[in-house]
């Protein structure tokens, strides 16, 4: 919000369509304070990580739209993680298409060219324009173009002469079948077999549908280090070997790209296994090993590369493949997946767990954050091996901190055996909102797929849940729907209908609440028929609703198309 009081306030926005001048800017801005503030990789993974989660979802389905749209049904439906977090995105390329300098030039020139004024994006790229002398007419496809693009990469290897090809797409969306080529800021970087740095970081601008970058007079081939830093908001496709995934995970001097080889990885396993394999390539497990005894990692960076993908994420990834994801399948991928994991570090879980120290009194420093955040994640792998949970329960009792607690109380809950604990847990906190908000998200996230459906609705009749409460209703209800695939997607339905109740009830009371919840629908289309049929027809429910609200209505049309 202080970051707002400039762009945001200071300089506002002509129209509601220039919504993303002001947001994503804002946004951007917040990212950098807090990579300042705490660790910049880590900052970028975390926001990497939401941008996939929800916004490339958003802009692969039927609710896909610009960062700037140019039209709308109503105003409330387009504060979306398309103009606020892709909106950032968009403020980052041009940071480093024009560079550092550059960009502080241009805010600063926007700053005192336009204090007190509404204004346009046109008037945002005019200042970078003027402030750098650079054309950037190309660059504001990303305002009024939808969809996330997808670049294919190509190498070829000659003996001495080593050539990457870009070729980019951009799918298309509602109202734009055909797109043009976008200015995509592509930065990448060139590895040795042996870990040294042929080629450090460089920054490509692919400005055409195909374009080709070559090194000359190399003396054996380089492994490509693509996307460093996760430079533009684009789909990454290429071949890659395993071999050469685990090669990055343990050199890449890009902390992003380090992170994400080894996501890349586990995608790959994941995929494998909840489409019916069996075996686990035990080189993963082997790799992580290799991470959690590394002392040279930092420890929050480390409980980044150590966590396995999330279900959505999953989920997004088998589609891509052209194939259906199954929820139910993906769950149980994850758990054998993660407990093999578990199983390469056990002799050593303890003695990790048991060396990491924090500052007593609790202290809310970036290094002490990070500490904590491995431990989390140490406590889960040992959480996998033991299901009574004793080292979560032993942690919640003890810990002086909400951070501990509730990390070790979700794990407890995973196990569907909790009772003693969130009973405890509610009448500790019962007089603090946010902390039972806490407490409803937890469980609607965190409950067994078996038992979410029963346990959302018993939940939903507690004189404490005040569903006209906008966040304790997204606590339980939209926790429920966007955070427990399996649970959500239970096969007989029961999920979709229990949420689709819920919408219908909140609509004539909070209808851009509902309309925004409506989204966990959006898709439908990727999964198997029986489901698909189930989802649509919860939503006619919904869209036949007598005197339903535009901002539902438009939503749930959207949806269905």
């Amino acid at each position: 919000e202080y970051f707002h009081n400039w762009t945001g306030n200071r300089i506002t926005c002509r129209d509601w369509f220039q919504l993303c001048l002001k947001e994503g800017l804002t946004v951007y801005r917040d990212q950098q304070f807090s990579a300042d503030m705490r660790d910049p990789a880590v900052k970028r993974i975390e926001d990497v990580q939401a941008l996939r989660g929800r916004q490339f979802r958003e802009d692969g389905g039927p609710l896909a739209h610009p960062v700037r749209p140019d039209h709308y049904v109503e105003i409330n439906n387009f504060y979306t993680a398309t103009v606020y977090e892709k909106g950032a995105e968009v403020v980052g390329m041009l940071r480093r298409l024009v560079g550092a300098e550059g960009y502080r030039k241009a805010l600063d020139l926007y700053f005192t060219r336009h204090d007190g004024q509404a204004c346009t994006i046109e008037d945002w790229i005019k200042v970078f324009e003027d402030a750098t002398g650079r054309d950037l007419t190309q660059f504001k496809l990303w305002y009024t173009q939808a969809g996330t693009p997808t670049v294919d990469v190509t190498e070829d290897w000659d003996g001495s002469s080593y050539s990457l090809t870009f070729k980019q797409s951009i799918p298309a969306t509602p109202d734009q079948p055909e797109k043009r080529p976008a200015l995509i800021p592509i930065e990448f970087g060139l590895m040795a077999p042996s870990g040294d740095e042929i080629l450090p970081t460089q920054l490509f601008e692919l400005n055409k549908e195909s374009q080709t970058f070559t090194v000359e007079n190399l003396s054996e081939k380089p492994i490509a280090s693509i996307l460093r830093d996760f430079s533009a908001p684009v789909i990454i496709r290429q071949h890659v070997p395993n071999s050469q995934r685990a090669f990055l995970l343990a050199n890449d001097t890009d902390s992003f790209n380090r992170w994400d080889a080894g996501r890349n990885y586990a995608l790959d396993l994941l995929a494998g296994l909840a489409s019916g394999g069996n075996s686990i390539d035990p080189a993963f497990p082997e790799a992580m090993l290799k991470v959690a005894l590394d002392e040279k990692i930092e420890p929050a960076f480390k409980a980044h590369i150590l966590a396995l993908p999330s279900e959505e994420v999953i989920a997004s990834h088998i589609y891509a493949a052209g194939q259906t994801p199954d929820p139910i399948e993906i769950h149980t991928a994850r758990k054998r997946l993660d407990t093999a994991v578990a199983k390469a570090l056990q002799p050593h879980l303890e003695p990790l767990f048991a060396t990491i120290r924090t500052s007593s009194p609790f202290s809310p420093n970036a290094a002490d954050a990070g500490k904590r955040a491995l431990k989390g994640r140490l406590l889960g792998l040992m959480t996998r091996l033991d299901p009574t949970a004793k080292a979560a329960r032993q942690q919640y009792a003890a810990t002086d901190n909400m951070t501990e607690e509730f990390a070790a109380l979700s794990l407890i809950v995973s196990t569907g055996d909790a009772e003693n604990e969130l009973q405890n847990f509610y009448k500790k906190w019962q007089q603090n909102r946010l902390v039972i908000d806490k407490w409803y998200i937890l469980q609607a996230t965190a409950t067994p797929p078996e038992q979410a459906v029963e346990t959302v609705q018993r939940l939903s009749e507690m004189d404490s849940f005040d569903w006209k409460n906008p966040n304790r209703f997204r606590a339980l209800l939209s926790s429920f729907a966007m955070g427990n695939p399996a649970g959500f997607h239970a096969a007989d339905g029961r999920g979709y209908n229990l949420f689709a109740d819920w919408l219908i009830r909140l609509d004539p009371v909070n209808p851009q609440v509902a309309a925004r919840q409506a989204t966990a629908f959006e898709t439908w289309r990727r999964y198997d028929a029986n489901r698909q049929d189930l989802m649509k027809s919860a939503l006619r429910r919904i869209a036949d609703t007598p005197k339903l609200s535009k901002d539902t209505t438009e939503i749930v049309g959207r949806i269905l198309g």
